[in-house]
């Protein structure tokens, strides 16, 4: 059987949200602005497939370029290039800082 290639591949672990936790996506999410320049943390929401990045930026910080539509454009270091990426809100949550 050929291999898989598609866009979710080797995901099985990644996009599986805990028994307890199955439920759409929360509301407050949607009420939560993100100007330009705020940084923000992309954390794939499995239980909403629009607008949901490649799994390659899971877990990065990124800075908000601008807003689209009802996403927002984010400017994430790739390696040691700078790419932008475009998610919905559901895909991301405000950076806290652990230090102050």
């Amino acid at each position: 059987m050929a291999r898989s290639k598609g866009f979710k591949r080797k995901t099985r672990s990644l996009l599986t949200r805990p028994v307890g936790a199955r439920s759409g996506p929360r509301p407050d999410i949607y009420l939560m602005e993100y100007k330009p320049g705020d940084k923000v943390l992309i954390i794939l929401d499995p239980s909403v497939h629009k607008g949901m990045p490649h799994r390659r930026y899971h877990g990065k910080v990124g800075t908000v370029i601008e807003k689209r539509g009802r996403g927002y454009v984010v400017r994430v270091m790739q390696g040691n290039k700078l790419k932008e990426v475009a998610v919905l809100p559901d895909h991301l949550k405000p950076l806290v800082n652990q230090h102050g």
